[in-house]
């Protein structure tokens, strides 16, 4: 094979993986496509949210008599570093153990501190990244729709309330997102608003594989940003009912505050 022929050879590689990773941005219907896209025009879209920096805010974590985390998050979105400082921690974070919890993830590393001691245990340095990333994901989420690796596919309709909603199914390619499991989602669009109302979804790192558990969501237009202040969960009994067992709220909300990853150390 002459250098020419290579030199070819490899350029017609180079458009062949780039046309595979641009496809993999995000599959999708036409109509999944254009709720997404009016989404993005009423929030604004992650580079709106980006161009925020960080942010800062109190996070409630309330699962009522099962226990309640609160925290003060830190994030940055350039990166998706995280920091997070827990003075109430009975849910999900050393809730055997007594005052100050301190988690970070800078770069995909976690670290973890009660009352100013290292935590070494792995299950806890576990813990700490799947809180970081989820807290992180919660408070993003209807601006991150559109990552890379989402597969959506229309649902059609459904009425609740005496509103039809717009329903899509939300999956996630695992050679994208180099996750062994990916939860699931079905969107509900508000067709007034064209914002999510609620969704379902599933919880396969606690066993829950399929989307039944439910999520409402009610917001607030922070700094110009639509943020859901208010998540309340809903869980099924055997009957298929559905009743309460969750409510997670973010207040003091302040974007912009300069934070860098260097802040995020816990010394």
């Amino acid at each position: 094979m002459t250098n020419t022929t290579k030199f070819k050879t490899s350029i017609l590689s180079l458009f062949i993986a780039f046309g595979v990773y641009a496809n993999a941005q995000m599959v999708a219907d036409q109509k999944s496509k254009e709720l997404l896209n009016t989404l993005a025009e009423v929030n604004g879209g992650y580079e709106k949210l980006a161009s925020k920096k960080d942010v800062q805010f109190k996070y409630v974590y309330d699962n009522f008599d099962k226990g309640k985390d609160v925290s003060l998050e830190k994030h940055i979105f350039n990166g998706e570093h995280s920091w997070g400082s827990y003075d109430i921690h009975q849910r999900n974070v050393l809730p055997k153990q007594k005052g100050l919890a301190l988690q970070s993830l800078i770069d995909g590393k976690p670290n973890l501190t009660l009352n100013g001691k290292q935590i070494t245990d792995e299950k806890a340095l576990g813990g700490t990244v799947f809180l970081r990333k989820v807290n992180f994901y919660w408070f993003t989420m209807m601006y991150k729709l559109q990552d890379p690796g989402t597969i959506y596919e229309y649902l059609g309709t459904e009425t609740t309330n005496g509103i039809t909603y717009d329903k899509v199914s939300l999956t996630y390619n695992s050679g994208i997102t180099k996750k062994e499991k990916n939860d699931a989602y079905i969107l509900y669009f508000n067709p007034k608003t064209h914002l999510v109302d609620f969704f379902f979804f599933s919880l396969p790192d606690w066993g829950i594989n399929d989307p039944i558990l439910k999520m409402t969501l009610e917001y607030e237009v922070i700094d110009g940003m639509y943020i859901s202040t208010v998540r309340k969960s809903f869980a099924p009994n055997e009957k298929g009912e559905y009743s309460l067992n969750g409510q997670y709220t973010f207040s003091d909300i302040k974007f912009d505050n300069g934070f860098t990853k260097e802040d995020f150390i816990l010394k």
